[in-house]
């Protein structure tokens, strides 16, 4: 569910016209609604109240540091894959013990400032990088905490550039080779086993993957224990899925319910990192039509927003729905292709997809934008990226400002070579 509705043929995100916010941030703009993030962080955090367990936000998914921040008062942790993410949680208020630090290519740098921070634990990737990270905690003189990401070889079932847990997958170490890297792990002074880690991959719509996944796991854990080696922490990862069109994922309640029967009385924490469930349907992206262009064979709509501001469709063939923000009963429906100003053919948001007719001026809102849409966003073209805004009942706030022209250049120099 989300807050965008519309009343009397206009579209609204809670109790604010998009309109409103057009004509007064411009746009494209990102808008996001504070009452759906707070609702669909509730309802999957509330579906594992009976187990411990901690959810940490995946930052990639939205790292504006205000989402950050209102996830964190609700009590969430923070997913991390980079120090740049780190910063973000850190400035956004999380405490470093509830955040969880993935990603197979941690370089010295980041991992310095996760140990001095005191971040809950490192997730590794890979057999090189649990050596320097036993280097660097040991030059630091402190322990680091860390699990071992596993690759349990399940199929996802989800598109192949967002699958994560197959054998041919950069992610993680093998679930054959993972108790020996265990032992590894355990030889070295500077660690500190807490954890097992798992991720198998994104938009995932069905609990079978899951629950092969987690199976795989606990047999894992049961050989580790029988070595001596005690598991504290099952991170289970994201990857449950949203409607984008015609998906049926399952709620998180039927996700907690798969996953806690598994369980039962496990001696340890869960955590979990979902991004997408969480705020992907909680935001839009806001355009305005440039031009309309027919052609022999095309109806194009020639829109503001562009692939360097939601590249999702470009990269994946991902479905976003779109809808005018002013319904006209009067207008009649064509196939149009929506495109953005990029000089790419791969610059759409949309292909042969039925609207009513638009004009230059009126607006357009790509819905289920609020995952891997800004985060994802570029400076391509010298476009500057678009403002982002949240609302709640009826205001809203600018929670990142537009970029400028000036922004563009800020950081660049001219080479005063003679």
């Amino acid at each position: 569910m989300h807050h965008f509705h519309y009343v009397n043929g206009e579209l609204y995100c809670e109790d604010v016209p998009l309109k409103t916010i057009a004509r007064e941030v411009g746009t494209p703009c990102y808008v996001y609604s504070h009452a759906t993030i707070t609702h669909h962080f509730r309802v999957f955090d509330g579906a594992f109240n009976s187990f411990d367990h901690l959810t940490c936000f995946a930052v990639k998914a939205s790292s504006n540091i205000g989402i950050l921040h209102i996830l964190g008062q609700l009590g969430s942790g923070m997913d991390i894959v980079s120090g740049g993410e780190l910063y973000r949680a850190l400035k956004a208020g999380i405490p470093a013990n509830r955040i969880v630090y993935s990603g197979v290519g941690k370089t010295e740098e980041e991992i310095d400032f996760a140990l001095k921070e005191g971040i809950l634990m490192f997730n590794i990737e890979s057999s090189e990088e649990l050596k320097v990270i036993n280097e660097r905690a040991g030059k630091l003189k402190v322990k680091a905490p860390i699990a071992i990401r596993v690759n349990p070889d399940v199929d996802p079932q989800t598109h192949p550039y967002i699958s994560t847990g197959l054998k041919k997958n950069k992610f993680g170490i093998d679930v054959e080779s993972a108790v020996d890297e265990y032992r590894k792990a355990a030889s070295l002074e500077n660690v500190e086993i807490i954890g097992v880690d798992c991720h198998i991959g994104s938009q995932l719509t069905e609990l079978l993957p899951f629950v092969d996944a987690l199976r795989r796991l606990k047999a894992l854990i049961n050989r580790l224990e029988e070595e001596g080696i005690h598991i504290r922490y099952l991170d289970l990862g994201g990857g449950l899925g949203i409607t984008y069109e015609d998906e049926q994922p399952p709620h998180p309640s039927e996700y907690a319910e798969a996953i806690l029967k598994e369980l039962k009385d496990a001696p340890y924490r869960l955590i979990f990192e979902p991004g997408r469930v969480i705020v992907g349907n909680a935001g839009i992206l806001l355009t305005k039509v440039l031009y309309t262009k027919q052609t022999p064979s095309k109806n194009f709509i020639i829109v503001d927003a562009a692939m360097n501001d939601l590249i999702r469709p470009s990269l994946y063939g991902s479905y976003h729905r779109i809808v005018p923000v002013n319904k006209f009963e009067d207008r009649s429906e064509e196939k149009f292709d929506i495109v953005g100003p990029i000089c790419e053919s791969g610059d759409f948001l949309a292909r042969d997809r039925v609207l009513q007719k638009s004009f230059r001026g009126e607006l357009l809102a790509v819905m289920s934008a609020g995952a891997y849409g800004f985060t994802m966003a570029s400076n391509y073209n010298s476009r500057p990226r678009s403002a982002e805004v949240i609302v709640k009942d009826n205001s809203f706030q600018i929670i990142r400002e537009r970029e400028s022209w000036d922004d563009l250049i800020r950081l660049e120099r001219i080479p005063n070579f003679s």
